[in-house]
């Protein structure tokens, strides 16, 4: 009975931009981008359609500095630009998630069982220049975890990574090294699950909390008691992975199913949605 909200996808410190939101209540999914050329990934940053704009991930920025390009030194802009690859972590349409941070991710992941929910959250902008935020904008419920090191013995771990071939983390092995030789939880999915058509909820407010000088962005009040936030803290800044001491079907219940979300379910939480006529 664990649901985990992992934060993910493009934004200001690897692509220099975060994706929109528009003011019908769609948005973007952009990945971000790949830290490395040595990956089997066929989609770039030029390739990335946007769902509801007009062109592609590229657009949205002029350079990034992947990691580690000579030390995060190398500037990637123009033409190589566009053709750098995309790290399409989780990859909704796969279903399927890897992750290496140890802030938490690790830990908490590893221990999903089937039937929990991985949910996923991103930095949202809208293009008009209103304060971004952090939104949940998909999840699905978990089928099998597995977890694959530099300890795994060689023969299994090439065994699965060859058996996640949609999986980000399998893609940028080399001859069955793990990149930065990192433990990875590999996440399969299953239905229902999904990436959301429309109307992320807004898991965060920005403000200055009494005694601090600077306001930051905290989990929005009602989100931790409604959703159960047991781990994670309540400071977003820097993308905690938080779990939630929820059932799938709980869940599932609170924020809709991504292919049929009731109107009901998407205004549930949105406060700050302006939807056009």
């Amino acid at each position: 009975m664990t649901v985990v909200l992992a934060g993910v996808g493009a934004d200001s410190t690897n692509l220099g931009a975060l994706a929109p939101l528009y003011d019908d209540g769609r948005f973007e999914y952009v990945p971000i981008p790949e830290k490395t050329r040595e990956t089997a990934e066929t989609e770039t940053l030029g390739s990335w359609n946007l769902r509801a704009g007009d062109g592609v991930a590229a657009d949205l920025t002029t350079r990034i500095t992947p990691q580690p390009v000579h030390d995060g030194s190398e500037t990637v802009a123009g033409d190589a630009l566009e053709s750098w690859p995309l790290h399409r972590d989780p990859n909704f349409a796969a279903l399927t998630y890897g992750e290496h941070r140890t802030s938490g991710y690790v830990s908490r992941l590893r221990a999903l069982e089937p039937g929990d929910v991985v949910g996923f959250y991103a930095g949202l902008r809208r293009p008009d220049g209103d304060r971004a935020h952090r939104y949940l904008i998909g999840y699905f419920t978990v089928d099998e975890v597995t977890v694959v090191g530099p300890e795994t013995p060689p023969a299994e771990r090439e065994s699965i990574l060859a058996s996640h071939p949609e999986n980000a983390h399998a893609k940028r092995a080399r001859d069955g090294d793990l990149y930065l030789e990192k433990p990875v939880v590999i996440v399969d999915g299953r239905e229902p699950g999904g990436l959301f058509a429309r109307d992320p909820i807004r898991l965060s407010d920005y403000y200055v909390k009494p005694g601090n000088e600077r306001a930051q962005y905290y989990l929005r009040d009602g989100i931790d008691a409604e959703w159960n936030v047991e781990a994670g803290g309540e400071n977003m800044m820097y993308k905690p992975a938080y779990r939630c001491a929820l059932s799938g079907s709980t869940f599932r219940e609170l924020v809709g199913v991504p292919s049929a979300r009731t109107a009901a379910e998407r205004d549930r939480w949105n406060p700050d949605r302006r939807r056009q006529p």
